[in-house]
């Protein structure tokens, strides 16, 4: 088989490189992304290994990045990605580029210094503009009290007092300021206890939004005037200030002065103002600039970086002049690898050409599965059970088929299927555009599902027609082959009525495809579909495990495990056939065989249940109304027997097998000197291969081993194929829940044509379809979707698949871009 079946076949290579060649040629391979390195200095720490200083400088402009890429964002500037992924610049341009990201570093942090520097001086300047205007109003509130007297003038008498400053001896002092808005009230009642009543506070909040000069977040403040009398209180206000992280400014005592104060700084803040805004438009200007490069200088850092990361894999010799390596490649791409290797020597000038030689190695490869972007899904799922061991058949061109189709079985409907469908297709002709965009993580993985979305949508339409379901109506294009008399209609209603294959069938053939429509009003419609789906369920199962069971037989033709072929293979083909495959076989023998004259001979169609029981039971013998055949005992009890001696051919065969050989195999290491060997004398070499070969052979591991295999399959043929069933079951769960939605939804909604029943019938059918899409859709169709990959994990796999292998992981810049790969 290709590659398509099996995994590439991988080698070992050996690479020398000159060290001023080997920058150059790892950036050709990295684009090439067919080379897996191995660490030859894993006994390092990674702050020893060679390239460790280069690695910290390429993680500083990294940081860099993220700092400039940081502000753009802030600023939300659009980042402009580059038409095409730009290679990794030489050596030499890392000092430029090093150089490059530091000045604009430097000067994009002086200017977030400036600004930030006239966004403090803007905020001090505003709240002083807001004190000095509430500052006035306060005054102006006593001096009208003072003139008005407490009748015109609605104020406290305390208040009167404590403003008033016509006596020298009531002289008072004050303090403004602004505080967060929500101290205000733990600083009032703070004042009020530390000075024990004896301070005046009035405050007012500052009306609009003020930002933070550093983060820009708004804030929420208020205006204070604190009024007092002597140092003392003077000095606990203003501890309490400090405490409470409140901002005093100096406000003049009289009206004129703070008239003349509000000017200065109406003046200052329309000044900075200007200032601010053209720093703004400069910073705007310069991370514009930065935002159609700072893509590809990300990605050039990237690059560097892996291929920096890559060379400390590699070991240095003692003249510091080569390094030498050791990588897996396919080897069908050996040629390619050539290639980059003498374009790297090429763009470096070395006069030393790198040498690439392939080894021979007891080291297992990785597995490496070519796929595109159609397969890449499918693969996916394989590996998530299990990477595949190298060279083993790979499940996934037969999942291609099989998987969207068990899905379909357990999602059969045709309008369902279509909608599945519309939905994948849309992603997959919008996939460039989509591919760019960061839509989430649930998003991510619809879309790279897209294609297996797609089959299982379109599979589900091929079922649903099989199914004659679409929404949970049937089509009835070619006419019912059922016929239902006048009486029959006239008795019972359309809904109840109950076909019979001897009255009710017509003359004529069958429906051409799928269901007959006739079913969907028949009483017994669930009945029928239940066995229907029941043992189409059963011979799938069967059919596909078969298949799995002759699958493992090319992977032990290529592994040479030819023992395997008659100890396991035949034996299990024996039981699974012997058994549940004559059961297929009658499911379809029934279907094709028994007509109505032979149930109206026999009075009814046998069990194939019974039968299957009484195969066991009645070892021998077949009643009479359970017979589908003559000969029926004597098949089945043939087909019995070979599944009995199927158990201990399985179970036996192998160990005894492999004991004979050991047998043999320790004899070849006798000495021929039978004397020398009973007097001691045997030869010191045959004793160690003697007790290497003992060593490595142990009887019982092998015989527990195989019983455990033996025991597990046994037993799974049975489990496997009730799980099976699973198909029948969500099929039905999914046609009755389909049913109910219609009926108890739309149904209803149709049937109001009067009146106002346009708009009901508008609301009913949006709450059909969003059940239809939540339910339906996406919780029955993620059911089946976990059903059916249980299906493939453990019935299918099960039967070949080994999958103890690891995954070939290439250094590669696209996988390191993409984040699929480790630098």
């Amino acid at each position: 088989m290709g590659s398509l079946f099996r995994s590439e076949e991988m080698t070992l290579a050996q690479l020398y490189l000159q060290s001023d060649s080997a920058y150059h040629c790892l950036s050709e391979l990295g684009e090439l992304g067919l080379v897996q390195f191995r660490d030859l200095n894993p006994n390092v720490n990674a702050f020893n290994r060679h390239y460790i200083t280069e690695v910290r400088r390429l993680e500083e402009l990294e940081r860099r990045l993220r700092f400039t890429e940081s502000e753009i964002e802030k600023s939300k500037i659009t980042i402009v990605e580059p038409a095409a992924t730009p290679d990794a610049p030489p050596p030499s341009g890392i000092i430029e580029l090093e150089a490059q990201l530091e000045k604009l570093e430097a000067e994009i942090r002086e200017i977030n210094s400036n600004q930030e520097r006239l966004n403090r001086n803007f905020l001090e300047l505003t709240e002083l503009k807001h004190i000095l205007r509430q500052a006035t109003n306060f005054f102006s509130e006593a001096e009208a009290a003072m003139v008005h007297g407490g009748n015109d003038y609605t104020r406290r008498e305390d208040e009167t007092r404590l403003l008033d400053d016509s006596s020298p001896s009531t002289q008072l002092s004050f303090v403004a300021g602004v505080i967060s808005r929500e101290k205000v009230a733990t600083f009032e009642r703070l004042l009020w206890r530390a000075c024990r009543g004896n301070v005046f506070l009035r405050y007012q909040e500052i009306d609009g939004e003020l930002k933070d000069p550093v983060t820009g977040d708004p804030m929420h403040k208020s205006v204070f005037v604190i009024f007092f009398q002597g140092d003392q209180l003077k000095s606990r206000v203003k501890k309490i200030c400090e405490g409470f992280r409140a901002t005093i400014y100096p406000c003049p005592n009289t009206a004129a002065e703070r008239r003349e104060m509000a000017m200065a700084v109406a003046t200052r803040i329309e000044d900075l103002s200007t200032v601010l805004s053209q720093t703004l438009d400069h910073r705007y200007r310069v991370l514009q600039a930065i935002a159609k490069n700072i893509r590809s200088w990300s990605i050039k850092v990237t690059k560097i970086k892996a291929i920096y990361h890559t060379l400390n894999l590699l070991s240095v010799d003692v003249t510091q002049k080569c390094l030498i390596g050791e990588c897996w490649c396919p080897v069908s791409s050996l040629d390619e690898i050539h290639l980059a290797l003498r374009r790297g020597h090429e763009h470096s000038g070395s006069s030393v050409m790198p040498i690439l030689n392939v080894m021979k190695t007891g080291l297992t490869p990785p597995t490496f599965n070519k796929v595109n972007k159609f397969t890449s899904g499918f693969q996916t799922i394989i590996d998530a059970y299990g990477v595949a061991t190298y060279r083993e058949i790979n499940p996934t061109p037969f999942s291609i088929v099989t998987f969207p189709f068990l899905f379909a079985v357990m999602f059969g409907d045709f309008g369902h299927g279509m909608l599945m469908a519309l939905f994948a297709l849309f992603l997959i002709l919008k996939e460039k555009t989509l591919s760019k965009q960061k839509n989430g993580e649930i998003f991510g993985t619809f879309f790279g599902g897209r294609y297996i979305i797609l089959l299982m949508g379109v599979f589900s339409m091929y079922t649903g027609l099989i199914y004659n379901d679409c929404f949970s109506k049937s089509f009835n294009i070619f006419g019912s082959s059922w016929s239902i008399s006048e009486e029959s209609l006239k008795k019972v209603q359309a809904d109840q009525v109950r076909l019979d294959i001897d009255t009710d069938f017509r003359q004529r053939d069958p429906y051409p495809f799928g269901l007959d429509p006739i079913w969907q009003l028949a009483s017994n419609k669930l009945t029928f579909t239940n066995s229907y789906k029941m043992k189409m369920s059963i011979s799938l199962g069967v059919t596909q495990m078969l298949f799995g069971v002759v699958l493992g037989v090319f992977n032990h033709l290529h592994f040479g495990r030819t023992l395997n072929i008659w100890a396991s293979f035949v034996p299990e083909v024996l039981f699974l056939g012997g058994i549940f495959g004559y059961l297929v076989f009658m499911i379809f023998f029934k279907w094709i065989g028994i007509t109505a004259s032979f149930r109206s001979e026999t009075g009814g169609a046998p069990s194939l249940l019974i039968m299957i029981i009484n195969m066991f039971l009645s070892f021998g013998s077949v009643a009479e109304a359970e017979q589908f055949y003559s000969g029926q005992a004597v098949v089945q009890s043939a087909l019995v027997v070979v599944a009995l001696i199927a158990v201990p051919w399985m179970l036996l065969t192998k160990p005894v097998v492999l004991y004979l050989r050991h047998k043999r195999a320790s004899r070849a290491y006798m000495p021929f000197d039978t004397a020398n060997v009973q007097d001691g004398g045997e030869d010191s070499a045959a004793s160690e291969q003697r007790q290497e070969a003992d060593s490595a052979f142990n009887m019982g591991d092998i015989f527990v081993h195989q019983c455990i295999h033996t025991i597990e399959f046994c037993l799974g043929c049975i489990s496997n194929t009730a799980s099976y069933l699973r198909l029948w079951a969500l099929s039905l769960a999914h046609a009755e829940l389909s049913e109910v939605i219609w009926n108890m939804g739309l149904r209803m909604g149709l049937k109001q044509i009067e009146g106002y029943g346009s708009f009901i019938l508008f609301a009913i059918f949006a709450m059909w379809a969003v059940e239809t899409i939540c339910i339906l859709l996406i919780m029955e169709g993620l059911s089946a979707f976990l059903h059916a990959l249980r299906l493939h994990w453990v019935e299918f796999n099960g039967k070949f698949y080994s999958g103890e292998g690891y995954m070939f992981q290439p250094f590669s810049f696209g996988r390191i871009l993409s984040g699929s790969g480790d630098e």
